[in-house]
């Protein structure tokens, strides 16, 4: 009964976002005239929360042509293994000139250098999420450099 309902909730999610979805991409059809660049924040979201492959395809499905050849870059940031796998798989079966515009981004840092910070919206839940990798990686760079060094005594 458990696995049931949640698959229940979960089709009852995705359903509910695709208005959601057609939304976004009526929006972007009145704004967007020339390239444009889209920025997924991938960070806290867990697997379990993470849409399947035939979703994705259907959203992907449901931009025009002309949104997705005035796309200049998507770019994903904080990017699991999950999202690079379903990506690798579907590569082949995605136009070679979409998937050159796929951009991982593994910090805010590194998007910062993409573009201004100050023309999007980070949640406080991904700066969070940033923090606590960036001090993970820092202190896993102490740690071999620390090896690093008694090693070399």
């Amino acid at each position: 009964m458990g696995n049931e309902m949640n698959s229940f909730m979960w089709e009852l999610k995705t359903i509910l976002f695709l208005p959601v979805i057609r939304y976004v991409i009526s929006t972007l059809e009145l704004m967007v005239a020339e390239d444009y660049m889209i920025v997924y924040l991938n960070g806290a979201t867990p697997r379990r929360k993470m849409p399947g492959l035939g979703w994705m395809k259907k959203c992907y499905q449901m931009i025009d042509r002309r949104l997705r050849k005035n796309l200049k870059s998507f770019i994903i940031v904080h990017p699991s293994w999950f999202i690079r796998t379903i990506l690798a798989v579907t590569r082949p079966f995605i136009s070679s000139k979409f998937s050159s515009k796929i951009k991982y981004v593994s910090s805010l840092s590194e998007l910062s250098g993409l573009i201004p910070m100050d023309c999007i919206h980070i949640p406080e839940s991904i700066i969070k999420y940033d923090e606590e990798r960036s001090y993970k990686r820092s202190v896993r760079l102490d740690e071999e450099l620390r090896e690093a060094s008694e090693a070399a005594k």
